[in-house]
């Protein structure tokens, strides 16, 4: 239900406060809200050390958890790191004055979370979505992770069904009484082949931008029990096809975000196109006509579309921080690699679209999403759930 509440808070304030961007100054205070009135009270304490950005300055809030924001807006997006202990919106249009609302959450010492991807929201993955609902009841996670490609299709499609499928998905995990931190896939980048879609690259929502609108950040980061989860926007597109990138914005905000972040705090990064996936290396290389080439051309560079070229300079911005798991999704079967003695495991999740089961490359896949333990700051085991098992445990 207050996953439901956040949701309608997020539409009402989309329609009654217009983003704001350009020069500008934000001011706020991030409080413990004890009544869940989401307003600062009297008798309401401000967090302090909270970490509040724009997508690219960052801040840090005071004794008071008071913060002040100046200059450029580059995406019209406010948002926080959700500290330890903590949980509420995160994230906001921004406007010259906003208080970010949290509550305590549930101990963090010990906790499950769900790494679910590619449910490519559509009415007839409706039943689909259901029984990703009932599992989730039976698992209790702490939260769920969801690693893009959440709608059917924003690429090759006008608006209006674009914007139907971006609501439907808003309305779906609006229903999970968990919360739900969501990542941008190459699904929501609204009309970038344009020879399908008939969309103009001026279009106000063209690329992320309808993300934004219906999502919030498509980069951010929050705590949650020992551990800083790092969702990446590893999404960029030229011309007419997208491909596994990370933008140099993106790369520096993410070495200025961690440096408020403890030096020992492991790092557990999550987006959509993997670093590494080792299905991709039974498939040759093609120039599909519809879905486009495998290979790109990137600055002068030929690079692979479907797996993120950036490690290192991701690797880099993440410094010394322990980086135990890097998740995505993309492919649709659950598989892993790793480097050993690296200390880092590259997962990705299967698909919670249709169908059931396929045959690829003699292998079996599976619909389903991953459950990760955690105890005190360690990943200390996962499983992969079948979408169609009635009993997760089974």
């Amino acid at each position: 239900m207050r996953c439901f509440l956040f949701v309608l808070m997020f539409i009402t304030s989309l329609m009654s406060s217009p983003s704001v961007t350009g020069q500008t100054t934000i001011t706020g205070t991030v409080f413990e809200d004890i009544n869940h009135n989401g307003t600062l009270d009297e008798g309401e304490t401000g967090i302090a050390g909270v970490t509040v950005s724009d997508q690219d300055q960052v801040v840090v809030t005071d004794a008071q958890g008071f913060y002040s924001l100046q200059g450029q807006i580059p995406y019209g997006i406010l948002q926080i790191c959700l500290p330890d202990g903590y949980l509420g919106k995160f994230w906001y249009p921004a406007s010259s004055r906003i208080d970010f609302a949290l509550y305590p959450s549930p101990p963090q010492e010990h906790y499950f979370f769900v790494h679910a991807s590619d449910c490519h929201m559509d009415s007839l993955n409706l039943p689909r979505m259901a029984r990703f609902r009932k599992l989730l009841d039976s698992i209790q996670p702490a939260f769920v992770i969801m690693t893009g490609d959440l709608v059917r299709d924003a690429l090759r499609v006008t608006e209006e069904v674009a914007s139907s499928y971006y609501q439907l998905y808003v309305q779906e995990i609006g229903k999970i009484p968990f919360p739900v931190f969501s990542g941008v896939g190459n699904h929501e980048l609204f009309g970038i082949e344009r020879d399908k879609s008939l969309v103009s690259s001026q279009h106000p929502w063209y690329g992320k931008n309808m993300y934004r609108h219906y999502l919030g950040p498509d980069y951010y980061a929050f705590n949650y029990g020992g551990l800083h989860f790092l969702s990446v926007d590893a999404m960029e597109y030229q011309n007419l096809w997208y491909y596994g990138g990370i933008d140099t914005l993106q790369l520096s905000w993410i070495s200025r975000e961690l440096k408020q972040t403890e030096s020992n705090r492991p790092v557990v990064t999550f987006n959509h196109i993997p670093l590494v996936s080792p299905g991709f290396s039974f498939q040759e290389f093609d120039e599909d006509p519809f879905y486009g080439p495998s290979l790109l051309t990137v600055d002068g560079h030929l690079r692979h579309r479907h797996v993120v070229s950036d490690f290192d300079a991701l690797r880099q911005a993440i410094g010394t921080h322990p980086f135990p798991l890097a998740l995505a999704g993309h492919y649709h079967a659950a598989q892993s690699g790793t480097f050993e003695q690296s200390g880092t495991q590259f997962r990705q999740t299967s698909a919670l679209t249709r169908p059931d089961r396929f045959t690829f490359h003699g292998f079996e896949i599976r619909s389903g999403f991953t459950v990760y333990e955690v105890d005190h700051a360690r990943i200390v085991g996962s499983k992969f759930v079948p979408l169609n098992l009635p009993d997760p445990k089974s």
